[in-house]
């Protein structure tokens, strides 16, 4: 995914916990479960999925805690400490080696469309998924969806993690 005019800033309501994404997201989903809607209150959550170290705090502290997830792992959650809004998540999976940026704290998120719907078996009969938009009922192989630059950073930075695949 390109993405022109980075870095792409956001931030909190109140506007005490600031932050950059200093390159494109490996990719953007926007998940119909029904984890991400009752976390959300709404029909699906947005996310920007970047390596964590490309995620750059500019204000404030977020609040981190650890919330149920749909894998029963869990999530962590940061959230602006005073207005509550959740910024990003952290989960099992990828754990801190990985951020889940929502996106719409950033300050425009009409520059990170979906490139994905995932879970869409279970999102609401009324949302309607534009014509020619990739979806998934449930989740989706990476090898298959992701491009060879995203497979690529996902790589380097599990193994800068220490938590690369044994191969």
């Amino acid at each position: 995914m390109t993405v022109e005019f980075l870095p792409l800033d956001g931030g909190c309501s109140c506007g005490d916990v600031r932050y950059r994404l200093t390159s494109g997201p490996l990719i953007v989903h926007c998940c119909h479960c029904r984890w991400c809607q009752r976390e959300s209150g709404a029909a699906f959550a947005l996310n920007a999925v970047i390596e964590t170290d490309r995620l750059k705090l500019l204000r404030g502290r977020p609040l981190v805690e650890t919330v149920p997830s749909f894998s029963g792992k869990g999530q962590q959650v940061a959230r602006c400490p005073d207005c509550m809004v959740a910024l990003w998540s952290h989960y099992a999976g990828g754990g801190a080696t990985f951020a889940f940026v929502r996106v719409g704290t950033l300050d425009d998120p009409d520059r990170l469309p979906p490139d994905i719907h995932v879970f869409t078996a279970s999102k609401q009969p009324w949302v309607v998924i534009p014509e020619g938009a990739r979806a998934v009922a449930e989740l989706y192989r990476r090898s298959e969806v992701w491009s060879e630059e995203s497979l690529e950073r996902r790589r380097i930075a599990l193994e800068g993690s220490g938590n690369a695949p044994a191969r």
